[in-house]
């Protein structure tokens, strides 16, 4: 018999996954060409050609038993240390190697941060709507995760929100910039109120409040928009980070943690979260992956122009068409109202071989997610069956 908690988790299992299933289900029988999945954040561009070369170097220049072999639980020296004076010169900062551990991916980072700071009962705040797996990320690790309400209609941070729901039970808050699902950018202004309350709090509390900054869409804004970094902001950040999206690299599941030294016991999170790495099974991230990164840094956000082609092309149609859409800042999904019941809505857009993602999913009912970062032609394709979905629901009202 499985466990109970696994048994709940599978009845449950993600719908994100089941409608990229469905997608799958659809393409045998109508072809690939036919049906229009947004429904999964998978890069449809290829990874810069740097990857590829940097991958066969590695195989072809490396030792082979070196590079396939075990290194210490936090990563490669050389790689960490490549990694922080990267973001040293992208952001002013002054990360050494120890500030850097290598992760398998950015949820590997997350679940490696929550092992490593969570006891039983500890609460940890996220903005919702939020990426769903927090729920059972934290969950993992004995926490409760508590959804803070962002501001209506724009989607953007409600710091007076996250004060109120901070008790002491608070262990930190999860912050998503740019933003999945709803697209939006928190920019300085926001970051900088954010801080304030954190830093308020912690001080009235005794006790500190982490800020786990969890940013795989970093280099995906538009319009000039950028990201602030967070640990120019607040001392106790740690972030999480993966090359899944900038390199479009999902599959080879490769991130970072990053704590910096103005972190309160920097020395022994960072001791803790390199245990936490062993014993979560991840051992260390993937040696080649970390190699092959490492010379590549450089190179992300390679595709960036064609995702804002995208975003123009699906938001301009869409709007023109009646649906009310959050104007995408970053990341590649778009945020877009329901003209009718959210779950009649995504069935009925089956009919027109178009799949995407319920609001709900994402704790924000009356709102699907819609995943860009496809071919423009599956944009083009989808714009009749959108088009008469529309009218079908504007004639049932």
């Amino acid at each position: 018999m499985i466990s109970e908690k696994i048994k709940i988790l599978t009845a449950g299992n993600s719908a994100i996954r089941a409608m990229f299933e469905e997608g799958n289900r659809l393409a045998a029988l109508y072809g690939r060409d036919k049906v229009y999945d947004f429904s999964l954040g998978n890069p449809n561009f290829p990874a810069p050609d740097s990857v590829r070369q940097a991958m066969m170097d590695e195989l072809s220049n490396e030792d082979p038993v070196l590079l396939h072999g075990y290194m210490p639980n936090v990563g490669y020296e050389d790689v960490r240390k490549a990694v922080a004076d990267n973001l040293n010169e992208r952001f002013g900062t002054g990360f050494q190697a120890n500030n850097i551990l290598m992760t398998v991916g950015a949820a590997g980072a997350l679940n490696v941060i929550l092992k490593t700071l969570l006891n039983p009962g500890d609460e940890v705040l996220t903005v919702s709507p939020y990426f769903l797996e927090y729920g059972n990320y934290v969950s993992n690790y004995g926490g409760r995760l508590i959804p803070v309400p962002a501001k209506a209609d724009t989607f953007m941070l409600d710091c007076e929100a996250v004060r109120a729901a901070i008790t002491p039970k608070t262990k930190g808050i999860i912050l998503n910039n740019p933003n999945n699902p709803t697209g939006v950018v928190y920019g300085e202004a926001e970051i900088r109120e954010l801080a304030a309350v954190l830093e308020e709090r912690q001080k009235a509390l005794g006790m500190p409040i982490y800020l786990i900054s969890d940013e795989p869409y970093r280099e995906l804004c538009y319009d000039g928009r950028t990201a602030p970094f967070l640990t120019k902001y607040y001392a106790n950040t740690i972030l999480g980070y993966s090359w899944s999206k900038s390199l479009s690299l999902p599959g080879e599941r490769i991130g970072y943690v990053c704590v910096p030294d103005a972190c309160e016991d920097h020395d022994l999170v960072f001791k803790a979260a390199g245990i936490a790495n062993r014993i979560l099974g991840f051992v260390n991230a993937p040696s080649l992956q970390q190699r092959a990164v490492a010379r590549c840094l450089g190179d992300c956000t390679c595709n960036l122009d064609k995702y804002d082609a995208n975003r123009r092309l699906l938001y301009g149609e869409l709007t023109a068409m009646g649906y009310t859409c959050v104007k995408p800042q970053g990341a590649f999904y778009l945020w877009m109202k329901t003209p009718g019941e959210e779950s009649a809505f995504v069935e009925a857009a089956k009919k027109y071989h178009i799949l995407f993602v319920g609001g709900s999913n994402f704790n924000c009912s009356g709102y699907v997610r819609i995943a860009y970062c496809v071919s423009p032609d599956t944009i083009r394709g989808s714009l009749p069956g959108f088009s008469a979905l529309y009218k079908e629901f504007q004639i049932e009202r």
